[in-house]
């Protein structure tokens, strides 16, 4: 029980920074949609703490994270869908950079920093706090990239995001049912319908 709320919470430390950096580097109001990344969050993470721990997958987690955080962008910060691909990517490389570079400054490799729970949890924590105070500065001192978004929407858009995600929970669902993960294919139905809640709500409050 213990280990899964330390997994848990460092975990979510960890996705929150990468959000939060997102936000920052592109110069969104990252409190507005602050609980909803944090429910996003935490589903991930729940359910790759059962991948990783139960049977041995926590090597797909990055793919589905990163597909998740395109669509969560471009359902709840209304980002255009290709903006919201090379977003995520940017993010995710920056955090990636810098976590790797803290694993080398406090453990010496990255397999070290990989070799106990604890220098996961120390690695998690230490990369979300510097990655969350150096995007708060980034943001304060006015840096950051602004686009016109309106312009780099496609026509039928939302109707694309709605597919992606239907198709995407298909393929993972069957991915899960074909190596008897059956409990994993509930948090990938609750994410789903999460985004597609939330999708159809914003496409109709567009109307």
């Amino acid at each position: 029980m213990w280990d899964s709320i330390l997994f848990l919470f460092f975990s979510t430390v960890e996705a929150f920074s990468l959000y939060f950096l997102i936000m920052c580097l592109f110069r969104f109001r990252w409190e507005e949609h602050a609980w909803q990344a944090l429910v996003l969050v935490l589903l991930i993470n729940l359910q790759s703490f059962i991948l990783r721990n139960e049977f041995q997958l926590g090597g797909i987690m990055p793919i589905v994270t990163i597909f998740y955080f395109i669509l969560f962008f471009a359902i709840f910060v209304r980002i255009p869908l290709g903006f919201s691909i090379i977003l995520t990517i940017s993010g995710y490389v920056i955090f990636g950079v810098v976590q790797t570079g803290l694993a080398i400054l406090f453990f010496g490799s990255i397999g070290e920093a990989q070799a106990t729970d604890s220098n996961g949890y120390v690695l998690q924590l230490a990369s979300g706090s510097v990655i969350m105070i150096l995007s708060w500065l980034f943001y304060r001192t006015g840096h950051g990239f602004t686009f016109e978004l309106h312009r780099l929407r496609f026509k039928f858009e939302d109707i694309m995001v709605v597919l992606l995600i239907i198709l995407f929970f298909i393929g993972i669902s069957l991915l899960m049912f074909y190596n008897e993960i059956y409990i994993n294919i509930l948090f990938f139905t609750a994410i789903s319908a999460y985004l597609l809640y939330y999708a159809t709500r914003k496409d109709r409050e567009n109307d």
